[in-house]
């Protein structure tokens, strides 16, 4: 009945005293609480767990895939034709899907065909990536990691043979054409082996392998953890150390004593020469007289002239 009082629940029952409120304790509690994180970036949550799989396969399948490294690569049309004429050693050869072909790549086909090299298929955007971002026009060569001698291992195998030993020591030469290019004019003029620093020096990259023109496939080439120490070894096992330098009171190198036999000939950087303690392990310093107009000549055309003036000498 309407106004039915009696009725179970029809009226709120005082109790005793006046009832609290919160005081403002649950809106305070509230505050600074941010919104709520996204699932995936919650660590109990399943979109969590489904995100950090997908990063391990995405990086386990970059380890599987070969990226640029600068040293490992050889891109764009007319360097990779002249690496191929020039026989780099390669790992593998990319082109990409869908090329425009004209006379270079038409070529790059034929010597790669006629010389057993198998050019793998990638689309442009897999090309891309494993050559981070290079220009390069479709084509790219992929080449195997350089393997050194041992500075005791190339005196070894001098020692054991015939002639009278020649080896080109390289200090501080950063630039790896003129590496490259030494290395060229080391073959030519008879070296067995060179030996370069491990540290602050160029390595056996692309663009020392294109400069050598291949005559780093034939020129054993060490590289030294200690080029001090290393010169000291050759030393004692009989080799004269001659180091190019260009101060006045330097001997010429045409009139260097003992070029005949065994010589290590030392190449310092074209700005700064040999360092301090290099010079010191050198038995004497030579020079190759230039006009006095021209400061200094360029670290690999240097090596290129003391190589001759030893050849001579032994010849």
């Amino acid at each position: 009945m309407a106004g039915n009082s009696q009725r179970r629940g029809a009226v709120r029952k005082k109790g005793k005293g006046n009832t609290a409120g919160s005081g403002g304790r649950v809106r305070r509690g509230l505050e600074g609480k941010g919104p709520t994180p996204r699932a995936e970036d919650r660590v109990y949550h399943k979109a969590h767990r489904t995100k950090k799989a997908a990063e391990k396969r995405a990086a386990s399948s970059q380890r599987r895939t070969p990226k640029a490294t600068g040293a490992e690569w050889i891109v764009g049309r007319n360097p990779v034709l002249e690496s191929l004429l020039a026989e780099i050693p390669i790992r593998a050869a990319y082109v990409a899907e869908g090329l425009e072909r004209d006379d270079r790549l038409r070529e790059i086909f034929k010597f790669t065909a006629d010389n057993g090299i198998s050019m793998l298929q990638v689309t442009r955007a897999e090309l891309d990536r494993m050559t981070g971002g290079a220009v390069h026009q479709g084509v790219a060569l992929r080449l195997p990691e350089f393997t050194y001698a041992h500075p005791e291992e190339l005196l070894d195998s001098i020692i054991a043979g015939d002639s009278p030993g020649l080896v080109v020591a390289l200090d501080s030469i950063t630039d790896p054409r003129n590496l490259g290019a030494i290395v060229r004019s080391a073959a030519a003029f008879g070296a067995e082996g060179m030996i370069i620093p491990e540290r602050r020096s160029a390595q056996m990259t692309a663009a020392a392998w294109k400069t050598s023109a291949g005559a780093a496939a034939r020129l054993p080439i060490a590289r030294a953890t200690n080029l001090n120490r290393t010169l000291a070894a050759y030393a004692k096992a009989g080799f004269t150390i001659v180091g190019l330098a260009g101060e006045e009171d330097s001997t010429d190198i045409s009139e260097v004593a003992g070029l005949d036999g065994p010589v290590v000939l030392v190449v310092g950087s074209e700005g700064d020469g040999l360092a301090r303690l290099v010079r010191e392990h050198c038995d004497v310093l030579a020079s190759i007289p230039i006009a006095v107009e021209v400061e200094s000549l360029n670290a690999g055309v240097a090596a290129g002239i003391a190589l001759y003036e030893v050849s001579r000498h032994r010849s």
